[in-house]
């Protein structure tokens, strides 16, 4: 354990999370997320999607050079409709950054050719569907 760091973040997840450059693409997915077909890098937790997102959005900044840091996918044959999920992660997101945040929605198979060009996923223990989300790293600027 370490002092100021969400226990969440394991050793596996900090280290993936402090190789990621500029504009690389971190996958947070559900529990029936086909993550270990799709992965480069693969790190597991048992923690909730929206609970994952809010850890990594502690110590990730997420890019301001793109229109929509986030993306998610959306729900098949009903485009227009905003699971419990995307809600959440959209509450994450607007809090960690002080501001709304962006986010995109693709369809699932489009969300998936992301994902397997994405620099990570981390596979959580989240039940419910639509659980995924990808975000785009952003650049700490020098103060």
């Amino acid at each position: 354990m370490l002092k100021g760091i969400d226990p969440i973040l394991s050793p596996d997840l900090l280290n993936v999370l402090a190789e990621m450059g500029h504009g690389d693409e971190l996958a947070i997915v559900d529990a029936n997320f086909p993550a270990v077909t799709m992965a480069r890098r693969l790190v597991r937790t048992h923690a909730p999607a929206p609970r994952v997102l809010e850890a990594v959005l502690g110590l990730l900044p997420l890019d301001d050079f793109v229109d929509a840091p986030l993306t998610v996918m959306e729900v098949v044959g009903s485009p227009d409709e905003i699971p419990d999920t995307v809600r959440e992660f959209q509450v994450v997101a607007d809090a960690a950054e002080g501001k709304p945040v962006r986010m995109a929605r693709i369809d699932r198979f489009a969300f998936y050719e992301r994902t397997r060009a994405a620099f990570a996923v981390i596979a959580t223990g989240e039940e419910r569907l639509y659980g995924c989300v990808l975000s785009t790293k952003g650049v700490i600027r020098p103060k």
